[in-house]
């Protein structure tokens, strides 16, 4: 696309959103059309953001034109965006959670007509860190793996997001199911580990921002394969990276290992 990819933000006063704003008002590959926030945080979004002049934190009264929205909303305002995108035409980048059944089956249909990409964490270090994953549990299938997260007292879930995508590469490398190898607690006597499970620990604590560590544990030697964030800006940038790599996308479901993919 030879002249800048115009863009929408939907959750545009959140921590995400707000860093969105912060970085894409210099980044020459975009036109930033909307700022879509809920009516109860447009408020918030105005006073937080610096250079307001062009924006209108609103809803979605005016769609005309847009290439691509990048959500980081809600379930809500996820479903909003998504038919603002199939009504235009828009690909779709989100990094919502926490979706249900149903909103995972619209989205699976909606990637029929419109090209979607999902992703748990937008940091191009560790879409690497899970293909890097992903190869060692399929060169070493006989080792033991364990994936060990720690994030800010305030995170809510756990484990993260990152954490249980990293498990699914896992497991995916070795031809195999999560939900089938998954230890999520061991506590008391749980007994010798069984072979083939995928172990997770949780560590919550102060204002880290984010570290994820994968054991691949063998007789005699391991690897250890981490990442640590330590600024939150990295999570949008990536997210800019997939805005600008899938305006004119063909339909389908996308990740930002196909980001990465595109750069090698």
């Amino acid at each position: 696309m030879t002249r800048p990819v115009r863009l929408a933000i939907s959750g545009a006063s959140g921590r995400m959103g707000l860093a969105l704003l912060n970085l894409v008002r210099d980044d020459e590959r975009f036109e930033l059309v909307r700022a879509v926030v809920s009516a109860q945080s447009a408020r918030l979004g105005k006073a937080a953001y610096n250079d307001v002049s062009a924006l209108r934190f609103t809803g979605w009264e005016d769609t005309a034109g847009i290439d691509v929205v990048i959500d980081f909303s809600g379930p809500e305002g996820l479903g909003a965006a998504l038919d603002v995108c199939e009504a235009t035409g828009a690909a779709l980048v989100t990094g919502t959670t926490g979706l249900d059944a149903a909103m995972e089956e619209r989205l699976s249909h909606a990637a029929e007509r419109i090209a979607i990409l999902r992703a748990a964490n937008f940091s191009l270090g560790v879409a690497v860190l899970t293909r890097l994953l992903r190869e060692a549990a399929a060169a070493l299938p006989g080792w033991d793996i364990d994936i060990v997260e720690a994030h800010h007292n305030r995170k809510e879930d756990a484990p993260s997001g990152t954490a249980l995508a990293l498990g699914h590469a896992a497991a995916a490398g070795r031809g195999a199911c999560l939900d089938d190898l998954a230890v999520y607690a061991r506590e008391g006597r749980p007994g010798a580990r069984e072979a083939g499970t995928i172990g997770f620990a949780v560590v919550r604590g102060g204002d880290i921002v984010g570290e994820h560590q994968a054991l691949i544990m063998g007789q005699g030697e391991r690897i250890e394969l981490g990442h640590r964030a330590t600024d939150r800006s990295i999570f949008a940038r990536g997210a800019l990276e997939a805005a600008a790599w899938m305006a004119g996308r063909a339909p389908g479901t996308w990740t930002i290992e196909d980001v990465i993919a595109a750069k090698v």
